[in-house]
C-alpha cells in the first residue's frame, strides 16, 4: 500500500451532497457515514438504500487495491422497526429481549447496505439533566454490562460476516456520562477507582462479547481528552483487555483537540490522536490532510500508521466485506418491518413501562364507562419513537389515540382532548381521566440537556387543574430521562412511566392500561425529588456521618428529604409479591456460594417480579458503596405460587480497585440482599 492508501483507510467521511466521490476511487476514504442526521440523529434520509450503497461500493472496488468501504449509520434502537429508547429497554431488565431487538435492527439496517452501527452507547449516567441519558442503560455498571454484552451479540451475531449482521461500536469510551452539570461535551473528573469500578465495566463486557469497534468520547477526562488519551485507548483497552478491533473518534473530535487546548493545530491533533490509539478519524479530515506530512517531519512513525491500518482492515475482513461488499436489494421487502419485528417491539415496550404508583388499584382501568384521555401527547405518533431514529417513519406508527381505541374494551367510551381547557370541560363528565404528558423526543438525546428536570412548561399546571376535579387520575409520562415529578405523583392516583416506547408504543400502552398486560419494568436510574438532588444514585458511599432515621444527621437538605422519589430497581405490578426465608448457603465464600429466598405472588393476578441481588462490602481498603447490584431474575408467578429464587455469587463478583491500585477482592464481612429494589429486601451475611 502507498502511504496515501494507508491514510485513506483511516479517513471517514460523511456521505452528503458535498462528498467528492473521486476520493473513493483513489482509495482515500476507508469509511462513510451514510445519510443525513448522522451528527444529530434527527430527520430521515433515503440515501442509505441498497442501490446507492452498492454504487458507492462499486467505486471503492474500482480503486487500485479494491478495498471496500465500511458503511456506517446511527442505528441506535432500531431501524424502521423502532424499539423503545435504550434507557427504556434497560428498564425491562431483560437483556435477552434487548439482544433480539438488536438482531432485528441489524437485519433491517443491512438491507440498505449499512454494515456498521455506532451502538451500543454504554455510558453510565448519574445526572439525568444530560440529554444522552436516553441512549444508555442507566446508572448501574452491572446492569450496563449485562445489556452491553447482549446488544453486541444481537448486532454482530455468531458471524459478523453474515449478510444480516452489523459491526457494533461500543461508545463513548469513556466517562462521557460524567460531563459536568449534565452539559454535553463538557469536562469530567473521575478518579481511577471510580472509572474502573463504575464507568468501565460495560465497555469491558462489550470487549469480552467481541465488539469490533470502540468510539472515543468527546469528554476531557481528568485533563486529557479521550481522543488523545493513551491510558484509555491503548493501556487499558488493548493492553489490559486485549481488544484487537479498531477505535474511531467521535464526530470531528480529532480536530477539536485544538479547542481543548491540548493541540496547537490539526496536524498536532492528528498526531496526538493516532499515537493515543485512535485508528479512524470521523469526518474531521485531519488524518487525511496532515498525517503524510507529519510522517515526513518525523512527528509520527510509519509503524503507527501501519498498526492503525491493520486494525481497520482486520475488521473489514471479519465483516466479510472483501468477500462480498454488496447488498441484495430484494432483501428489504422481506426483512424490513415484519410482523414478527413489530410484535417484538410491542413486547419490549410493554416490559419497559414502569408503574410508579397505583393507589386503590386504579390500574388496570376497569368499571369505567367514560374515560377521558388528554394531554399534549395524546395523539403522539412520531413522538413515540424517541431520540436518534433517523430511519423511523411517522407513517409506520399508529397514532396513540387510535391505538388506544383499538385496545379498549368495546363497552368503554373513550374521549380525547389535546388542549387543557378542552380537557377540563370534558373531564367533568368522565368517570376517569388519563393524562399523557412528558417530553418531545427533541428534548432528549445529544446536546438536549436541561437545567430543570420538571415537566415541560405548562404541564405541571395541567396536572394540578385536572387533579382538582377529584376524578380518578392516571398520569402517563413519555420521556427520555427521569423527571422530577414529586408534586404530580402526589396529585395523581396512578402514575405509569412509559418512556419513549417506540413504534408499537401506543398499543403497548393500551394493553398495560386496560390490563391485557401487567407492567413489569423497573427503574434503571434513580428518580430525584427535585433537580437540586442530582447527581443522585443508589450505589453511593457513606459519609463519616451517615443519614439516620432520627437525630441531628437525618437529612442533607433543610427543604427536602435526602431519599429519592423512587429508587433504582423500583417498579410496581398489578399484583403483590412477598419475600421470605432468605438463605445463604455458606457462612464463608470460598469460590462461590448461593443466596436464595422464597418469592410468593400474594396478589389477585398473575405477574412478573424482577428479583434483585445486592451486596455490600462492609470494610475495604477504599470506601465501598452501600449497595451494589450483582444479579437479577425476571420471575413470572401465578396467583398464590411460590418459587425459590437462587443466585450464585462468585468471588470475582466482589472484586474492586483496591488502595494499592490493583483489582481484586479483600477478606472481610459482607451483607447480601434479595430484594424488589435497591432500598428494601431480605438481608443476610457472609464472610470472604
Amino acid at each position: 500500500m502507498t502511504l496515501e492508501e494507508k491514510i485513506g483507510q483511516l479517513n471517514q467521511c460523511c456521505a452528503d451532497p458535498h462528498l467528492n466521490l473521486e476520493l473513493v476511487r483513489q482509495g482515500k476514504i476507508g469509511s462513510l457515514i451514510i445519510g443525513s442526521g448522522a451528527l444529530t440523529g434527527q430527520g430521515f434520509s433515503d440515501s442509505g438504500d441498497a442501490e446507492i450503497s452498492n454504487h458507492i461500493q462499486t467505486l471503492a472496488v474500482e480503486s487500485r487495491l479494491r478495498i471496500p468501504l465500511l458503511l456506517g449509520r446511527d442505528v441506535i434502537h432500531g431501524f424502521r422497526t423502532v424499539f423503545p429508547i435504550p434507557l427504556a429497554q434497560a428498564a425491562a431488565f431483560n437483556p435477552q429481549l434487548a439482544s433480539e431487538g438488536a438482531s432485528v435492527a441489524a437485519r433491517e439496517a443491512t438491507t440498505s447496505g449499512i454494515k456498521w452501527t455506532f451502538a451500543p452507547m454504554l455510558d453510565i449516567a448519574r445526572d439525568p439533566r444530560w440529554g444522552r441519558v436516553a441512549e444508555g442503560n442507566g446508572e448501574d455498571p452491572f446492569l450496563g454490562a449485562q445489556m452491553a454484552a447482549a446488544i453486541v451479540k444481537g448486532l454482530q451475531g455468531e458471524r459478523m460476516s453474515a449478510p444480516d449482521k452489523l459491526v457494533a461500536c461500543a461508545k463513548h469510551y469513556a466517562g462521557y456520562g460524567a460531563a459536568e452539570g449534565g452539559r454535553d461535551y463538557e469536562n469530567g473528573e473521575i478518579s481511577e477507582p471510580t472509572l474502573r469500578d463504575v464507568y468501565l465495566p460495560p465497555f469491558r463486557a462489550a470487549v469480552n462479547a467481541g465488539v469490533a469497534t470502540v468510539m472515543a468520547a468527546f469528554i476531557d477526562l481528568n485533563g486529557t481528552p479521550a481522543t488523545a488519551n493513551r491510558h484509555l485507548l491503548t493501556d487499558i483497552l488493548r493492553g489490559e483487555w486485549g481488544f484487537d478491533g479498531f477505535v474511531v473518534s467521535d464526530w470531528e473530535s480529532v480536530g477539536e483537540l485544538v479547542h481543548h487546548g491540548i493541540a496547537e493545530d490539526e496536524a498536532h491533533a492528528a498526531c496526538l490522536a493516532l499515537r493515543a490509539g485512535v485508528d479512524m478519524d470521523m469526518v474531521s479530515g485531519a488524518y487525511l490532510r496532515t498525517l503524510g506530512e507529519s510522517l515526513r517531519q518525523g512527528r509520527i512513525a510509519e509503524t503507527d500508521i501501519d498498526e492503525a491500518v491493520r486494525r481497520v482492515l482486520r475488521v473489514k475482513h471479519r465483516a466479510g466485506l472483501f468477500e462480498n461488499p454488496f447488498t441484495d436489494p430484494a432483501r428489504a421487502a422481506r426483512d424490513v418491518l415484519t410482523p414478527e419485528a413489530r410484535a417484538l417491539a410491542r413486547t419490549l415496550a410493554v416490559q419497559s413501562m414502569v408503574l410508579l404508583k397505583n393507589e386503590g388499584n386504579l390500574l388496570p382501568l376497569r368499571g369505567f364507562r367514560r374515560i377521558l384521555f388528554a394531554g399534549s401527547l395524546i395523539h403522539a405518533r412520531a413522538e413515540l419513537l424517541g431520540t436518534w431514529t433517523a430511519d423511523g417513519r411517522a407513517e409506520d406508527v399508529t397514532p396513540l389515540s387510535d391505538a388506544l381505541r383499538q385496545v379498549a374494551p368495546r363497552d368503554v367510551e373513550l374521549w380525547f382532548a389535546e388542549h387543557c381547557d378542552e380537557a377540563l370541560s370534558a373531564a367533568q363528565y368522565a368517570d376517569a381521566v388519563v393524562l399523557v404528558l412528558g417530553e418531545h423526543p427533541r428534548r432528549s438525546g445529544e446536546n438536549a440537556n436541561v437545567s430543570d428536570l420538571g415537566l415541560p412548561p405548562g404541564q405541571a399546571e395541567w396536572v394540578s387543574r385536572v387533579a382538582a376535579l377529584g376524578k380518578p387520575l392516571v398520569l402517563v409520562i413519555l420521556a427520555g430521562r427521569p423527571l422530577a415529578i414529586s408534586r404530580q405523583v402526589s396529585e395523581a392516583t396512578a402514575v405509569l412511566y412509559a418512556w419513549h416506547p417506540g413504534i408499537e408504543g401506543g398499543a403497548a400502552l393500551g394493553e398495560v392500561l386496560f390490563g391485557l398486560q401487567s407492567p413489569s419494568g423497573r427503574l434503571p436510574v434513580t428518580f430525584p425529588r427535585a433537580t437540586g438532588q442530582v447527581p443522585i444514585y443508589y450505589n453511593r458511599k457513606n459519609s463519616g456521618r451517615p443519614i439516620t432515621p432520627d437525630g441531628l444527621f437525618r437529612t442533607r437538605y433543610v427543604d427536602l428529604p435526602s431519599t429519592p422519589l423512587f429508587p433504582f430497581g423500583f417498579g410496581l405490578t398489578y399484583t403483590q409479591f412477598e419475600y421470605a426465608n432468605l438463605r445463604v448457603s455458606h457462612e464463608t465464600l470460598r469460590g462461590s456460594l448461593e443466596v436464595s429466598a422464597d418469592v410468593t405472588n400474594i396478589g389477585p393476578r398473575p405477574g412478573t417480579e424482577v428479583v434483585q441481588l445486592y451486596v455490600r462490602d462492609l470494610v475495604g481498603s477504599l470506601t465501598r458503596p452501600i449497595r451494589e447490584l450483582k444479579g437479577f431474575q425476571r420471575v413470572a408467578l401465578q396467583v398464590g405460587e411460590t418459587r425459590r429464587v437462587t443466585f450464585t455469587l462468585h468471588e470475582a463478583d466482589l472484586a474492586f480497585i483496591r488502595a494499592d491500585g490493583t483489582f481484586g477482592v479483600e477478606p472481610g464481612a459482607f451483607h447480601v440482599w434479595i430484594a424488589p429494589d435497591s432500598q428494601r429486601g431480605l438481608r443476610g451475611e457472609f464472610r470472604l
